[in-house]
């Protein structure tokens, strides 16, 4: 039968192949459920591959256009705007979702939202599921169906890309574009009758949807579908699911071969049965392929009988329906011609490629250049952005952005980027960016650091390269390290990669007339090798310095946990000594989770907290930690945050939730001083609350001046954490002791009006929305519901709507998260008849947009509740105005521009 869409395409699949049971919903009630117009969008936001499926197939069906929704940020602002994007360039789409999802849509009233729970449940309970396997009954309402007229040029899907970089585009793929791009790739693959496909990509990527699951049902293979999260921390399950599917075809990127590599090459990590001799392709791409890696893993691959040529590194782009230029002869091609980086091949049926100069003229076989390419699987506009379709298009062929050669075989060889953008492990960053965070970095010159992109021979991903003008002698050692770090810290809390670090001299970093640094000649001097003597200087000096300082591990647990860490992050031997600061690895959630689960191992512990790898920053105190673990412990009100630095130290106070998770993402801006936070009592086993204010005071105080004896001091608190810091204050003022800084992080003297408001339901919500469980709007919204409710079902309302990843990354369970607001509870509850007294030297207040319970607006909140620091100091209080709202003013979000008014603060009272 003719196909010409996409549900046709279904149709004949399930005909042709009934054994494989696809399924679909009836489009009917599904109208009448959603309430839908002819021209709506239906957006689908899931977090699993069924429901993607299901309702991708039953919308369709319907004859709609389905977009998938990427995953949200759990920035609220900043998925606020997404939402609010996605909302304008679809023109007021409905929304799928379900009631799990739910949450991450509250603080928007704008994009229609609906439920699939209900919709199944309620609104479309009489819905039928039909069974599209050839028998009469099951497809003659498909001939039916909406979806079964649509015609090729049709709009078939949206797909979203990254807006890593901006706003996300809406790519507009049509029925022909997909079913010539499937068509392509059975021609170049020939999988049809090898055997099932095996998935592990979202569906909201082209590389999940058309590249797996659309393949699949065009040559009638059965489908084994995995979430990425599994694979990614067990790269060997991926083979072992090959194994025990019988797959045939599958796709990994670049990144995860490299990881499977690593693992598979463990002695005796692979399964002695498994049998791979089912395999026939592994296609790859999102990154240049490393030939090296090629070769080994092509190795391990073929002695357990998958081909030689098993791996197929590829191009492809959301804009191309995925990959649309394969090699074939990889990795044999790839040795004799002595590449670095893997071929990616010949073009499939359906797209055309060139090469062009800059003025987009093509040019001939071998000549480096940029690529475009032309055909009828090539998207057809970014939906409803008619400016960034104009700006991609040279005539009828699509600029990539990619820049590369095409040799005389007409084999493509990708060699860079025409665009600054850096592309590490999969995620796109801007140089301009990166530069903005490292203009303040002490010991380089404001304006003259330089970042782009770098990939040294042999790296499994592309890293960055910072070049930088020292404000040092170059022969200060402890002055180029102090640099050096502070600029790979900074660097590694925006992109998890360590950078390459060059300082330069004055010559090498001429500005234009303009005052600007080019990073193109830059760049392209340091590829010619013309930085080589000092980037050689720098790093023997980096290495013999950190010879010299190296301490290695002094027991068994310490071996233990240093091999975890190095083994995770790749480090050399003398770059990660006891002491070292692990924080400075560009430590995200997910190696959190890779840590605590090699060390429940390797130490045969049943749980390991996520906290006690967060609060715990260097091996010797960690492993400390660890030992002590199932251990009755004493209670320590203070967590290292910053442990160098030679200004005077930051003492920061817990918020009204008593935890200091809220100063990670600021602590590591604080690089020029130690920074120490104080958490509340009572999180631990056997721990009890604070009796009352000045129980919490004492405490603190005595273990102030138990690690730093003699002022001046520096302390400041964050909402509720301001009371605490004053009284503090003010006890070491009665001893004589010098406090040049005191910080109130958006709380004004008088609480005890806003203390009476929060019962033990505020405090859990509060608490919530500050994990991102949900939103602050969802909280409010919910709140007079869950009033009426008994504790037990609060909770396990909370419970069910937390993200559960979330959850674990915060080792948290319910009977935590109860404790937790337990001890919320308590230390509001000590503040309910709090009345400032006294007086203190200066104070300096952060001012961030304030709680709608607390005051109407901004000037409201700063002339009426924050200028009442006046009658407590005996100078004028100084008024700070931060970026952000009262739980978001040290986020990642703004924690740039918060720092920078920290430090300038700080700075302006002397410490």
């Amino acid at each position: 039968m003719e196909v010409n869409n996409l549900l046709q395409l279904l149709e004949k699949a399930a005909k042709i192949y009934p054994e494989h049971g696809l399924h679909f919903y009836l489009p009917g009630r599904l109208e009448v459920g959603l309430g839908l117009r002819a021209q709506d969008i239906i957006l689908l936001h899931f977090n699993n591959h069924i429901d993607n499926l299901e309702w991708f197939w039953a919308v369709i069906y319907a004859g709609h256009v389905p977009a998938f929704s990427t995953p949200f940020t759990n920035n609220m602002e900043q998925r606020r705007k997404h939402i609010l994007h996605l909302n304008s360039i679809m023109n007021d789409p409905i929304c799928l979702t379900s009631e799990e999802l739910l949450p991450e849509f509250s603080g928007q009233d704008v994009l229609r939202v609906r439920t699939i729970d209900k919709l199944v449940n309620g609104g479309l309970q009489h819905t039928e599921r039909g069974e599209l396997n050839g028998s009469t009954n099951g497809h003659k309402n498909v001939t039916a169906s909406p979806g079964i007229l649509k015609t090729g040029d049709e709009l078939a899907v949206l797909m979203l890309t990254s807006g890593s970089t901006g706003n996300a585009k809406a790519v507009s793929l049509t029925h022909a574009n997909i079913l010539t791009s499937i068509a392509g790739k059975e021609e170049a693959h020939n999988i049809a009758g090898s055997g099932p496909f095996l998935n592990w990509i979202g569906v909201d990527h082209v590389a999940g949807l058309t590249e797996t699951h659309m393949y699949a049902i065009y040559v009638g293979a059965e489908q084994v579908h995995i979430q990425a999260a599994d694979l990614v921390l067990s790269p060997l399950l991926f083979l072992d699911l090959i194994y025990k599917h019988r797959v045939a075809y599958s796709f990994a990127p670049n990144f995860f071969l490299a990881a499977l590599r690593r693992a598979a090459e463990v002695p005796g990590a692979l399964n002695v049965a498994l049998d791979l001799s089912c395999l026939k392709t592994i296609t790859t791409g999102g990154e240049a392929n490393v030939v090296e890696t090629c070769v080994a893993l092509t190795e391990i691959l073929h002695q357990r009988g998958a081909p030689n040529n098993v791996l197929s590194p590829g191009f492809g782009m959301t804009e191309t329906c995925a990959g649309s230029v394969f090699s074939k002869d990889c990795p044999r091609r790839d040795i004799e011609c002595k590449n670095e980086f893997a071929t990616v091949g010949a073009a499939i049926t359906g797209m055309k490629m060139r090469i062009t100069d800059e003025n987009g003229k093509e040019i001939g076989y071998n000549a480096v250049g940029n690529l475009e390419v032309s055909g009828p699987i090539i998207f057809r506009e970014y939906l409803n952005n008619p400016e960034a379709t104009q700006a991609s298009f040279n005539g009828d062929w699509f600029i990539t952005g990619d820049r590369g050669f095409i040799d005389s075989l007409g084999q493509l060889n990708l060699t860079g980027r025409a665009k600054d953008t850096v592309i590490i492990n999969g995620i796109n960053y801007l140089p301009q960016e990166l530069e903005m965070v490292l203009e303040d970095i002490p010991g380089a010159v404001p304006s003259y650091t330089v970042v782009f992109p770098y990939r040294r021979k042999g790296s499994q991903t592309e890293n960055i390269c910072v070049i930088y003008l020292p404000t040092y002698n170059p022969e200060d050692v402890e002055k180029r390290v102090e640099a050096n770090d502070a600029i790979a810290k900074a660097a590694m809390l925006q992109t998890g990669v360590r950078p390459y670090v060059i300082p330069l001299n004055a010559t090498k970093l001429q500005k234009t007339t303009l005052g600007k640094l080019s990073r193109p000649k830059i760049r392209s001097s340091f590829e010619k090798g013309d930085f080589q003597t000092f980037q050689t200087v720098n790093e023997e000096v980096m290495v013999q310095h950190r010879r010299a300082k190296y301490e290695g591990p002094a027991n068994h647990t310490e071996q233990l946990v240093l091999g975890v860490f190095q083994e995770i992050f790749e480090v050399p031997q003398h770059d990660l000594g006891v002491n070292t600061n692990i924080f400075t690895m560009g430590v995200n959630s997910i190696d959190i989770i890779k840590v605590k689960k090699r060390l429940q191992v390797e130490l045969k512990i049943e749980n390991v907290p996520i906290i006690i790898v967060m609060t715990n920053p260097t091996i010797r105190s960690l492993s400390t930690a660890l030992e002590t673990l199932q251990k009755p412990r004493e209670y320590n009100p203070m967590v290292v945050l910053q442990s160098e630095g030679s200004k005077t130290p930051l003492w920061l106070i817990h918020p009204g939730l008593g935890e200091v998770l809220v100063f990670l993402s600021l602590a590591p801006h604080m690089n020029d001083r130690p920074v120490y936070a104080m958490r509340a009592r009572g999180f631990e086993q056997g721990e009890k609350y604070f009796l009352n204010i000045e129980d919490a005071v004492i405490t603190y105080h005595t273990k102030i001046k138990s690690i730093q004896p003699q002022g001046p001091y520096a302390i400041a608190g964050y909402s509720y954490g301001s009371m605490i810091a004053f009284e503090v204050t003010k006890l070491l003022n009665s001893y004589g002791d010098e406090v040049k800084f005191l910080g109130a992080f958006n709380l004004p003297p008088h609480i005890k009006f806003r203390m009476r408001q929060l019962d033990w339901t505020n405090c859990l919500l509060h608490l919530s929305y500050f994990l991102d469980f949900f939103s602050e709007e969802y909280a409010h919204m919910i709140h007079p519901k869950l009033n009426l409710l008994p504790r037990e079902e609060v909770l396990n309302h909370v419970v069910s709507v937390a993200p559960k990843d979330r959850m674990e990354e915060l080792g948290l369970d319910k009977d935590k998260l109860t404790n937790w607001a337990d001890l919320a509870y308590s230390l509001q509850s000590s503040a309910t008849d709090y009345e400032p007294s006294g007086m203190v030297e200066s104070i300096d207040i952060f001012c961030a947009t304030p709680l709608a319970a607390v005051a109407k607006d901004i000037e409201d909140w700063k002339t009426n509740h924050l200028a009442k620091w006046a009658d407590f100091s005996k100078t004028k209080p100084r008024l700070h105005e931060v970026d952000g709202a009262h739980y978001t003013m040290i986020s990642p979000t703004h924690v740039y521009s918060f720092q920078k008014k920290l430090k300038a603060a700080l700075a302006n009272r002397g410490v």
